[in-house]
């Protein structure tokens, strides 16, 4: 497993604490961590506090930078359309995901939104990095839940 996305899981699992959905985001430029997030969308009563978002802020305020060319996205879930709009945005170098979304992932699923000619930057995209611990911690989530 890798360290970064060892770090979103880390960011997932708080997440849940806070009954937020899982999901847990960093953000990596040089071998650095420079931005981490998990969801926050019931916290902060805001519908686009996905922790892809979050970490994409900050990363931004970080940098005092819009544009994350040089940055690795790790994320624990496979993003939905929102956060593939702004990782396209940002211009992310590389996506890396755990866990594919059947029902609202829009990477590998759903409307595959790298692959539309509309869309202005396609990250390098690395599926399935630690997809089962990802899987298992949702899974548990929602099961709690039920």
């Amino acid at each position: 497993m890798s360290k970064f996305m060892e770090k979103a899981l880390e960011q997932a699992n708080l997440a849940a604490k806070r009954g937020e959905v899982p999901v847990g985001a960093v953000i990596v430029q040089n071998g650095e961590i420079i931005a981490s997030a998990g969801n926050r969308t019931i916290e902060d009563k805001d519908p686009t506090a996905h922790a892809e978002v979050l970490a994409l802020r900050e990363a931004a305020l970080t940098l005092g930078n819009e544009r994350l060319s040089e940055c690795d996205l790790y994320v624990t879930l496979e993003p939905c359309t929102m956060c593939a709009g702004a990782i396209s945005f940002a211009r992310i170098r590389r996506l890396y995901f755990g866990a594919e979304d059947h029902k609202g992932g829009a990477v590998e699923n759903g409307v595959r939104f790298f692959s539309d000619p509309s869309c202005h930057h396609c990250p390098d995209v690395y599926t399935g990095m630690s997809a089962g611990e990802s899987t298992r911690i949702l899974k548990e989530f929602f099961k709690e839940r039920r």
